[in-house]
């Protein structure tokens, strides 16, 4: 609400085009709309394409430990994975303050899944960076979703 006020503040005009030209020219708000865009896009894509394995043979990326707990093969867990993506996906783009912290946790057992499978390390480096964006996301998310510029 603060943020709303100062940016309406800070305006010369208080309309609602006024109000939305400052919000998207605060950096913080840039990075939510960036980090809220990737975080709807990429899941979206990615858990579609577990069930085309264009990108790469998903389920080479499953450790055997977790191949033998889940049920059915290997290529059975990435679509419900791939399902999970997808929702993942649309809770963030519907709402960010709760998205962004549950890819945050997705990613967090992705990191797990390829910590325990030798020769993926540099992946779950990766994925390590990708759960501070969501995580950051997140917290940006409890301050600018729902501001005039979002609404708008």
């Amino acid at each position: 609400m603060r943020q709303k006020e100062s940016i309406m503040a800070s305006t010369t005009s208080s309309t609602p085009a006024a109000a939305r030209r400052a919000s998207l020219a605060d950096p913080g708000y840039q990075a939510f709309v960036i980090l809220r865009t990737g975080f709807t896009v990429a899941p979206i894509l990615f858990g579609l394409d577990k069930f085309a394995n264009l990108l790469t043979d998903w389920p080479g990326y499953l450790a055997p430990w977790l191949d033998d707990v889940v049920p059915g093969s290997a290529q059975a867990a990435m679509y419900a994975v791939g399902v999970i993506e997808i929702v993942a996906g649309v809770v963030v783009g519907l709402a960010p303050r709760f998205g962004g912290w549950l890819v945050a946790g997705w990613l967090a057992g992705i990191i797990v899944n390829l910590l325990t499978y030798s020769g993926y390390y540099d992946v779950a480096l990766r994925d390590f960076g990708l759960l501070l964006g969501a995580v950051a996301l997140a917290r940006l998310a409890q301050r600018y979703h729902g501001s005039s510029a979002q609404d708008a």
